[in-house]
């Protein structure tokens, strides 16, 4: 191999180096947008008054308490003193921004909602409380869940159907 192919050579393993460190963010973003969640365009949507509140991955919203092994454990209902994993919903997936609990016998898992000030989210959870027109909408802190709060509004929502 002569000096003109070694460079040639060296020439292109280093623009595919180049290459590949200019297209690596890009790629992880692809991976961010194909999961934002929008709506179904050749679904019907409806137009509900529903109470919505807030709820984070805490004891306090979600019903949990330390037991002397210092292990998650539910604080009351029928599962009391159970083994609780927190965050851990309904549908078997962790609670995130756009995670939504509601009475599954109106809105049923995977149902779609857009609420003003929130944005778009999926029904993926339920709870005890959280019966008829109510649903209640996951954030990531307490202090966000309590700055929510109740309120009673329009949201839009699409069906899985």
């Amino acid at each position: 191999m002569n000096i003109q192919n070694k460079k040639i050579f060296i020439w292109r393993r280093i623009s595919v180096i180049i290459l590949l460190i200019l297209l690596i963010p890009f790629s992880n973003a692809c991976t961010v947008f194909q999961y934002q969640l929008r709506p179904p365009i050749v679904k019907p949507h409806k137009v509900e008054t529903l109470q919505v509140t807030a709820y984070c991955a805490c004891g306090e919203c979600c019903g949990w308490e330390y037991n002397r092994f210092n292990k998650p454990v539910y604080s009351y209902g029928p599962r009391k003193g159970k083994r609780k994993i927190v965050g851990k919903t309904v549908s078997g997936i962790m609670a995130h921004a756009g995670t939504i609990a509601a009475d599954t016998k109106l809105y049923p898992m995977g149902t779609i909602m857009y609420i003003k000030g929130y944005g778009y989210g999926t029904v993926e959870d339920r709870g005890s409380a959280i019966q008829g027109k109510h649903i209640d909408i996951f954030f990531k802190s307490h202090e966000q869940a309590m700055e929510w709060g109740n309120q009673t509004m329009e949201v839009t929502i699409w069906l899985p159907r």
